[in-house]
C-alpha cells in the first residue's frame, strides 16, 4: 500500500505505537522499510488526524481502537477526517466475525475473498452496521489469473512452516519427522523446511518450538534441509508445496506450483484447515508420500482470485481516491449505527472497570499487562520486567523467561 499511494504522489510515513516489537530491525528491513517511527498513542493518533489517509496495519482490537479515537476526535464536525483503510495481511483463519466487527470502523475494509465479503456483509446486515464500506480487493500478493498448474516429476518440496500450527511440541515433531522420511523416500528430492523466522526472532505469532530443536536426532539425509530463502523467491523453483495451512499456499497456486494441506493432525480450526475443506488440497502424508495430490476445486479458486481486475494495492487506493475527491467517509454512517455505539460504550465501561477490578491498589493509567507483573513481583521489580518487555527484543527477552520460568 505504502509503494502504490508513492506511486500516486501521496508523502507516506510509516509509525507505530511506542509498545514492545515481536519484530527485529532485520525484519523490518526485509519488509522493505528503512524507517519506521515509534510514537506514544496519543502521538500516533495526531498523526492519523493530520493525514489525508490512514492505512492501518494493525492487529483488529488496535484497529478497532484506532478507529474510535478518531471518531472521538472529529465528534465536534471539523472536516471530513483521513480515510481511514483497513484489512488482513492473510488468510483469515480464526475470529472472522471479531475481526470483521474491529476493522467496520473504517472507511475502506479490504476483503480478501468473496467467501468472506458474503459473511461480512450478513453479520454487517444482521447487527444494522452499514458494509458500504467493504472492497474486494484480494490479497496484495495475488495476481487475478493464476498460472496453470506444473506437470510432470517432483524434484523440490517445500514445507511452509506456521509460527503456531500445529502448537503441541509433538505434533510438530510428527510433521518434521514425517517431513525426513519423505525426504528418505524419495532420495532425488530436495525437500527444503521453510521455518516462518530465524531463531530468536518473533513475528506476531511467537513460536515455541523451533524446527531445530524438534528434528529427529542422528543424522537428516542430505537431500533434507533448513532455508530460510523468502517463500516469494523459493517457489520459483518448487514443484510440491506442503503445508498446514499458510497462505503460502495461496502464493503456490498463484505460481502454478502443486500443493498438498496436511491431513494427519485431523480438520480442526487451532489448525487452521478448516477454511480449505473445500479447496480439494487436503492430504495426509502418505498420499504425500505417493503423489495422490489433488488440485485446486473452481469454487476455492473462484474465492480468492474470481471478481477482480487490478491487483489488491490499486484497487484500494482507487476506492481511497474516491472517498477523497468527494469527501464522503462511510465510517460515519457505521459509527452512528446502535451497534457500534453500544457496543463501543460498554467495551470501554468493562475494561475501565476490569482494570481497576483485577488490580484495586493500581493507578486507571497503569496498563493491565503492567499490573500484572506489579502485583506479582511488587512495584519496582514489577515495573523493572514490564519495562523490560517493551525495551529489549524478543532474543533477549524470551530466553531470559524461561530460565527464570525453570528456576521457580
Amino acid at each position: 500500500m505504502r509503494d502504490e499511494l508513492e506511486a500516486r504522489d501521496f508523502a507516506t510515513r510509516v509509525v507505530v505505537p511506542d509498545t514492545r516489537s515481536a519484530l527485529s530491525a532485520q525484519q523490518v528491513r526485509d519488509a522493505g522499510f528503512d524507517r519506521v517511527d515509534r510514537v506514544p498513542w496519543d502521538d500516533l493518533v495526531a498523526a492519523c488526524l493530520g493525514s489525508d489517509v490512514v492505512v492501518s496495519a494493525l492487529a483488529g482490537p488496535s484497529t478497532h481502537r484506532l478507529s474510535l479515537a478518531v471518531a472521538d476526535a472529529l465528534a465536534g464536525g471539523v472536516g471530513p477526517g483521513p480515510v481511514l483503510v483497513s484489512g488482513w495481511v492473510g488468510i483469515i483463519i480464526e475470529k472472522i466475525t471479531a475481526g470483521y466487527l474491529d476493522r467496520s470502523g473504517t472507511d475502506v475494509v479490504a476483503v480478501n475473498s468473496t467467501d468472506d465479503l458474503a459473511h461480512f456483509r450478513r453479520t454487517g446486515e444482521t447487527l444494522g452496521i452499514p458494509t458500504d464500506n467493504l472492497v474486494l480487493s484480494g490479497l496484495p500478493f495475488l495476481s487475478a489469473a493464476p498460472r496453470p498448474p506444473r506437470s510432470g516429476a517432483v524434484s523440490t518440496v517445500l514445507y511452509a512452516d506456521q509460527p503456531t500450527v500445529p502448537a503441541p511440541a509433538a505434533e510438530r515433531a510428527y510433521v518434521y519427522r514425517r517431513l525426513v522420511e519423505h525426504a528418505r523416500r524419495h532420495p532425488g528430492r530436495e525437500v527444503l523446511l521453510k521455518p516462518r523466522h530465524r531463531p530468536g526472532e518473533d513475528t506476531f505469532h511467537r513460536m515455541s518450538h523451533a524446527p531445530e530443536d524438534l528434528l529427529p536426532p542422528g543424522d537428516l539425509p542430505a537431500n533434507f534441509r533448513i532455508d530460510h530463502t523468502p517463500v516469494p523467491e523459493l517457489l520459483e523453483r518448487v514443484d510440491l508445496l506442503v503445508t498446514m495451512s499458510s497462505t503460502a499456499c495461496l502464493e503456490a497456486i498463484d505460481r502454478g506450483t502443486r500443493v498438498a494441506l496436511v491431513l494427519d493432525l485431523g480438520v480442526h480450526e487451532r489448525h487452521g484447515n478448516h477454511v480449505f475443506l473445500d479447496s480439494g488440497l487436503l492430504r495426509t502424508f502418505d498420499q504425500i508420500d505417493a503423489d495422490d495430490l489433488g488440485t485446486p476445486s473452481d469454487a476455492f479458486l473462484h474465492s480468492w482470485f474470481g471478481d477482480r481486475d487490478r491487483p489488491a494495492p490499486a484497487a484500494i487506493a482507487d476506492r481511497v481516491e474516491q472517498l477523497l475527491a468527494s469527501g464522503c467517509r462511510p465510517s460515519r454512517d457505521v459509527w452512528e449505527s446502535a451497534y457500534f455505539r453500544s457496543a463501543t460504550r460498554t467495551t470501554a465501561e468493562v475494561a475501565d472497570s476490569a482494570q481497576h477490578d483485577e488490580h484495586p491498589g493500581n493507578p486507571r493509567w497503569m496498563t493491565r499487562a503492567w499490573a500484572r507483573r506489579v502485583d506479582t513481583h511488587g512495584t519496582v521489580r514489577g515495573t523493572l520486567a514490564y519495562g523490560a518487555t517493551l525495551l529489549l527484543p524478543p532474543a533477549v527477552v524470551v530466553p531470559a523467561r524461561r530460565i527464570t520460568s525453570r528456576r521457580g
